[in-house]
């Protein structure tokens, strides 16, 4: 069995880490290079970086915080917010991300997915996906850093973009970001059921039982937090020795 993937989340604002429910009422949750080295130190398996308001502001991923966090990792750096294009992915990855993940962009140009595959490999890049419940097992998706519903379903984009060579789904509920409440296991174990690549179950953790039951119920291969790492509401350790305890298998 492959070891299940604990993942901190840095959502990115003007150069400081913040944290919202459902994308807003953001509040300041620390400097994402001091974060970083942090959860480097505490066993994080990856980090994941998103410029949250690169899209909607039309500009670019800002590099230097990209490049200050790179430099306390030992563990992938998976960055995303702003990446329209091939040189856009490409100054990622020379800033000292391992991998790049887009979103807005790839609903809007999915050509742009082919092209990061096509040159840079299948395992650099992550298609993000930012989905809404719409009905009784039926999710659209968002884009814009969820200010935008399109008629996008998200099952029928999941499948897409692994055909065009996506690596790995990062996969939000946007119902469940920032609650706590819980990860949207059917959401979750849906995408997951239908796809070959791994998905990342993002929005709604709030303890440890919420990540055992997104890998046992949602069949995840990696789960994505925020709050309740950047303000300790957990440990990655005691999050991982519990789910040792649960019969998931994790890196210590």
């Amino acid at each position: 069995m492959f070891a299940k993937r604990i993942i901190p989340c840095l959502d990115c604002k003007n150069g400081r880490v913040v944290k919202g429910i459902q994308f807003v009422n953001l509040r300041d949750a620390g400097d994402p290079g001091e974060l970083a080295e942090a959860y480097n130190r505490e066993g994080a398996d990856e980090l994941v970086m998103l410029d949250i308001s690169a899209s909607r502001e039309g500009r670019a991923t800002l590099m230097e915080t990209v490049h200050r966090v790179a430099q306390h990792l030992f563990i992938p750096l998976t960055v995303g917010g702003g990446v329209k294009t091939l040189e856009d992915a490409q100054r990622l990855l020379a800033a000292g991300a391992d991998k790049v993940a887009v979103n807005t962009a790839a609903v809007e140009s999915p050509d742009i997915v082919d092209q990061i595959s096509q040159h840079f490999g299948r395992q650099a890049l992550v298609v993000a996906i930012d989905a809404r419940r719409v009905g009784a097992s039926r999710w659209r998706v968002s884009t814009y850093g969820g200010t935008n519903l399109t008629e996008l379903d998200a099952l029928e984009w999941v499948r897409e973009v692994e055909a065009r060579g996506a690596g790995e789904i990062l996969l939000t509920s946007m119902d469940a970001d920032g609650t706590q409440a819980g990860f949207d296991c059917e959401l979750t174990k849906t995408i997951a059921d239908a796809l070959h690549i791994p998905v990342i179950a993002s929005g709604g953790a709030g303890g440890p039982g919420h990540f055992a039951e997104v890998f046992l119920r949602g069949h995840a291969d990696a789960a994505l937090a925020a709050s309740i790492f950047h303000f300790e509401t957990h440990t990655l350790r005691s999050l991982k020795e519990y789910l040792q305890t649960q019969g998931v298998a994790v890196r210590l």
